[in-house]
């Protein structure tokens, strides 16, 4: 079906139990089937006459411009200026001899906009490539609760471009908080296709239209879940059609598949994500699964970071180690995996990760290598530390490996150095080293002692608990916390000691 604003002015009016709307804009949930008021009014002469000039390397003054929160707050039918770059495009098309398109646009980082139908020439259109900076004036506009800009007339920016990633926005599903990404470009991980129906009651896995009144080259609809709830998705034909990988993708999809996605957050009477790309999900294993898993084989599974070393390159390769945990147990260790700076630097405590690579072991300690991983974000767990004392010595001990756990009521007890003199810790586990080394500390309970280290690429010689151990005396009752590291046995990385 063309965008011909005139043509559907008519045939809205027809068609509107079938979800013909705001012309050419594709609906969204089988709320589609609301009866539509006629069509937005043609593109007016004065807006068509709007030229459009492309800026010198030299910024202009943003005099003017709107912050996107200045931009959600300014009344519907005002005038808006903003500056956003171009992320996706819909098909080009002319009316009356007038070109136009509509455009997802971005902030950097975030905050999105919709260009509904801005006028613009084939070569300015095939001059707007994703990344690309706009300044956009036109009419703050609002249609079945699509937030837009329309009449507008637009400037471009040389020398600045900004591709955003996708946002993972799939806990906040369902919640008053999805809509404060409108227009974002977002994703949506592990939703499981559901079952639409045909005239018939046949089970199928999508539609082409909203009722499946279609045929292939139409929007296709289709259904997913999460958590128990099922939400329609879109992938809108002006913007990705039949040729594309994800039309096919979702042509191929079966009923119980479960998919990673991205897609640009419209909005019609509610969330209708315009979807660009399906993935199969990798299976995600429990940690159940994770410790059953033979040695040196492939797995994935999520857990939120509770603790990170230092990070490192090799060659080039940036990489550091992590502590990560499940909600609420069940322990990880990353061994070196690779990550940028800017990576490392945004892993804080408590962000959670999928991470698909290798189950390996190193004198006990399980561990996975050669990773790879995925952040997301609106999801965090900090975990409270396990008291384990009483599983010291225990064969129990193991099943909290890799988790942040607490030891009550230590006694230190001495280390003896070259000449046989008492030591409350030393530098290395055979007091070659020196401060800034790891440090070792011998700890008893009910008669048996431990060997307890500060790992001081995890914790440094400035750190509140190095300086503490470096403190400590023979004697001393101590509370530790840290991560249940493993060498030929327990060997807990301590991160916390306070006098009980």
């Amino acid at each position: 079906m063309k965008k011909k604003i005139l043509a559907l002015a008519a045939v809205c009016a027809v068609l509107a139990a079938a979800g013909c709307n705001n012309n050419g804009q594709a609906g969204g949930t089988t709320a589609a089937a609301t009866t539509t008021t006629a069509a937005t009014e043609a593109t007016t002469t004065e807006a068509a006459a709007e030229t459009t000039e492309a800026l010198t390397d030299a910024a202009p003054s943003t005099e003017g411009v709107m912050s996107h929160e200045e931009y959600i707050a300014a009344a519907l039918d005002t005038p808006v200026t903003i500056e956003a770059y171009v992320q996706g495009k819909q098909d080009w098309w002319e009316d009356n001899g007038v070109g136009q398109a509509s455009f997802y646009a971005q902030e950097n980082p975030d905050g999105g906009y919709f260009f509904y139908n801005m006028p613009c020439t084939k070569e300015e259109f095939d001059a707007i490539v994703p990344g690309t900076k706009l300044r956009v004036s036109g009419f703050k506009s609002e249609w079945s609760g699509e937030i837009e800009i329309t009449d507008a007339k637009f400037e471009m920016f040389a020398n600045d471009e900004f591709i955003a990633s996708a946002e993972d926005v799939t806990a906040l599903l369902g919640t008053d908080e999805l809509i404060n990404h409108q227009n974002e470009f977002v994703s949506f991980k592990g939703m499981t296709v559901e079952a639409k129906k045909d005239a018939d009651g046949n089970d199928i896995s999508f539609m082409y239209k909203w009722d499946n009144s279609g045929e292939q080259g139409d929007d296709l609809y289709f259904d997913v879940s999460k958590n128990g709830t099922t939400y329609t998705f879109t992938v809108e034909s002006y913007l990705c059609g039949k040729d594309t990988d994800v039309y096919k993708a979702v042509e191929a999809l079966q009923v119980g598949d479960v998919i990673d996605l991205e897609g640009f957050l419209y909005w019609y009477n509610g969330a209708n994500p315009h979807i660009t790309s399906v993935k199969k999900a990798e299976s995600v294993m429990s940690h159940e699964e994770y410790i059953a898993a033979e040695l040196d084989t492939p797995v994935t599974i999520e857990a939120y970071v509770q603790g990170k070393q230092d990070w490192w390159e090799d060659n080039g390769v940036g990489q550091a180690s992590f502590y990560a945990q499940g909600n609420p147990e069940g322990g990880y260790f990353f061994y070196n995996m690779p990550c940028t700076k800017e990576e490392y630097d945004a892993i804080v405590p408590g962000t959670k990760l999928k991470v698909s690579g290798f189950k390996s072991e190193w004198s006990g300690e399980i561990e996975i290598t050669d990773a790879t991983f995925e952040m997301f974000t609106n999801d965090e767990f900090i975990a409270t530390a396990e008291d384990v004392t009483a599983l010291l010595g225990t064969d129990e001990l193991i099943n909290h490996q890799n988790e942040f756990v607490s030891f009550k009521g230590m006694t230190v007890e001495a280390k003896k150095d070259a000449d046989g003199n008492d030591l409350s810790f030393m530098y290395k586990w055979d007091n070659s080293g020196e401060q800034g080394d790891d440090l070792y500390f011998d700890v008893s309970k009910d008669g048996t002692t431990y060997t307890f280290t500060v790992e001081s690429y995890l914790c440094g010689k400035d750190t509140d608990v190095y300086k503490a151990v470096e403190a400590l005396k023979v004697g001393d009752v101590i509370d530790l916390e840290g991560f249940l590291y493993w060498y030929n046995g327990a060997n807990p990385h301590i991160t916390s000691v306070k006098k009980s």
